[in-house]
């Protein structure tokens, strides 16, 4: 039996994120190549394509041309439109979270990939690396009534490289909040209400109620200093308490898996998964809901 050849695989996105991790876990996965680099910076765009053996290219269309997938990793704004043409043009999809800023754009993504019939994943982390997957798995053999989430990131950090500007204008909400939700929705199901109050700088804490009967909570901030950085998880119901271990998550291991995770479904026809594009679909549906509370507080 011969070798089946490695799909070839796009990278959106210059930046920082682009370069340590999908450009990165692109390279790392076995059955995938990094082929071609699109984005907003053309010296950035050549610069990180010859590093990785790839083309750089100024021309989206042709860019797509040059690939089978595309790995996204440009703000939620840039990437939605972008992730709707790739679709459209028959490219599987690994799309950074959030998917969209708003409920259209990301219906727009879910229509596109649905008429193509394209395989999509989100990469929330989380649902990538084996020592946070293997705590999933173990607590699917348990009934859990609860779960509580705090992210207090330091993103806004002068020196921070993810001190960007759509997360400035955005906040912990919507950059850190996708993580913690994802999480929360993959042990106790979709949520079906979500309660939402802020507080000073960039503080927003979350009540969800989950369709099962199980509630949780989060507390979402890019604002806080170096020294509080971290992310916990903790679930609690008749077992006891349980933390998600945080700290032996790595993001560019993760990253690997989730190439390698779409090229066995590209491959192989199956469309579920996890993190797949209605995870992505539903999380936003709970920051918009969330946003939606918080900006009508704001404007009484």
């Amino acid at each position: 039996m011969t070798e089946q050849a490695r799909m070839r695989v796009g990278l959106v996105g210059t930046g920082y994120w682009a370069r340590e991790t999908h450009a990165l876990g692109i390279v790392n996965a076995p059955d995938a190549e990094l082929t071609a680099v699109w984005g907003r910076d053309a010296e950035a765009t050549n610069d990180l394509a010859q590093r990785h053996g790839a083309t750089g290219f100024a021309d989206f269309d042709n860019f797509l041309s040059h690939t089978d997938a595309v790995s996204f990793s440009v703000p939620p704004h840039v990437q939605a439109p972008l992730a709707v043409r790739a679709a459209v043009a028959g490219k599987h999809l690994l799309l950074e979270k959030p998917i969209s800023l708003d409920e259209r754009s990301a219906d727009e993504i879910v229509a596109a990939v649905k008429s193509s019939g394209v395989a999509a994943l989100v990469f929330f982390t989380h649902m990538f690396a084996p020592p946070s997957t293997r705590w999933f798995r173990d607590l699917d053999q348990s009934e859990w009534l609860g779960g509580d989430a705090y992210w207090l990131g330091s993103a806004l950090c002068d020196d921070n490289p993810f001190n960007t500007p759509w997360r400035r204008e955005h906040g912990g909400l919507w950059d850190v909040g996708p993580h913690a939700v994802a999480d929360l929705i993959r042990v106790l199901g979709p949520v079906v209400k979500v309660i939402a109050d802020s507080g000073a700088p960039d503080v927003t804490h979350l009540v969800l109620h989950h369709q099962d009967g199980a509630s949780s909570t989060c507390t979402l901030t890019i604002s806080a200093p170096d020294a509080a950085d971290g992310f916990t998880m903790m679930m609690w119901g008749s077992e006891g308490r349980t933390r998600m271990p945080i700290d032996e998550v790595d993001s560019l291991s993760a990253h690997t898996v989730a190439v390698s995770d779409l090229v066995a479904m590209a491959r192989s026809g199956e469309r579920e998964h996890p993190s797949d594009l209605a995870m992505g679909r539903d999380v936003l549906r709970v920051l918009a809901a969330a946003q939606r509370q918080l900006d009508g507080r704001s404007a009484k």
